[in-house]
C-alpha cells in the first residue's frame, strides 16, 4: 500500500489527498473528498503500477464491490497508414469501432497528428488489442491500417490479452514453452510513441490578399487616434 501512494500521489496531485483501502483479491478502494480530482484521474486514463495495467471503476457506497466489473479502460489509440486523403475525424472513428467503443467528448476531441489520426476509445481489456484492420478502396485494392495505443503497459505478445504476461499465457503453457518467437502475434510496434499536444502537426494558412488584409486590418486598429488640442477660456 505504501508503494501504491509513492506511485500516484506525485502523478495525480491530489489537492485534499486521497485514502486508500485493500479490499484484497488485488482490489484498493480510493477514496477522494474532492470530485474534481476523480474526474481528472479518470479522464487521463490509463494509468499503471509497476508496469501493469491498473483498471479503474467507480464505487458508489450502497455498491457491491463483487459486482463491479473490471474490463474497461480509455486509450488514445493512434491509427497509421491511413491514406492522407482520407485522414479526417469521420474515417478515424469509423475505423477505431473495431477497437472499442469511440468516446465522443469535448475535453478529449478525436485529433490529426500529422502522420497519423488519434482517437479516444473505450477498449474492452478481456479480450485481445486490435492490432488494426483491412481497408478496401472503390478500384479493389485494399490496405492494412495499424494500430497503435499510448501509455500501454505490459501485454502478452502471444496474444495481445493486457490480463496476463507471455510466461502466463494458455499458448505458452500449452506449448510446454516450446513456441518460437516467430509466433508473436504483437510486438513493441504496437505502443505507440508519447504524443505531443504542444506540438503542432497541423497549420491552415490564409490566402496572400486576405492574409494581407487582415495584417492591415490589425494595424489599423493599433494605430493611436488623435484629437486635436482644444483651447479652454476661462472668464
Amino acid at each position: 500500500m505504501d508503494a501504491i501512494v509513492a506511485t500516484f500521489q506525485p502523478l495525480w496531485q491530489s489537492k485534499n489527498g486521497f485514502r486508500l483501502k485493500n479490499l484484497g483479491n488485488h482490489i484498493v478502494l480510493f477514496i477522494f473528498d474532492s470530485k474534481t480530482d476523480v474526474e481528472n484521474i479518470l479522464a487521463n486514463e490509463p494509468w499503471s503500477y509497476d508496469n501493469n495495467l491498473m483498471v479503474l471503476q467507480r464505487y458508489e457506497a450502497d455498491s457491491k464491490v463483487e459486482n463491479l466489473s473490471f474490463n474497461l479502460t480509455h486509450f488514445w489509440v493512434q491509427v497509421h497508414r491511413i491514406p492522407v486523403r482520407f485522414m479526417n475525424k469521420r474515417v478515424a472513428e469509423g475505423l477505431c469501432e473495431t477497437a472499442g467503443q469511440v468516446c465522443h467528448l469535448q475535453n478529449a476531441p478525436t485529433e490529426d497528428g500529422g502522420s497519423f489520426m488519434r482517437v479516444r476509445v473505450l477498449v474492452d481489456i478481456s479480450q485481445p488489442l486490435c492490432r488494426g484492420r483491412v481497408i478496401a478502396f472503390d478500384d479493389s485494392r485494399e490496405q492494412w491500417v495499424t494500430f497503435k495505443y499510448e501509455r500501454l503497459p505490459n501485454l502478452c505478445y502471444w496474444c495481445g490479452c493486457l490480463t496476463h504476461s507471455d510466461k502466463d499465457c494458455d499458448l505458452w503453457i500449452e506449448s510446454e514453452g516450446t513456441l518460437p518467437e516467430s509466433e508473436k502475434r504483437y510486438g513493441s510496434w504496437i505502443k505507440a510513441s508519447p504524443f505531443n499536444g504542444k506540438s503542432k502537426s497541423v497549420l491552415s494558412v490564409l490566402g496572400f490578399y486576405a492574409s494581407k488584409a487582415t495584417k492591415q486590418t490589425g494595424e489599423h486598429s493599433q494605430r493611436p487616434t488623435l484629437h486635436a488640442p482644444v483651447a479652454d477660456k476661462s472668464n
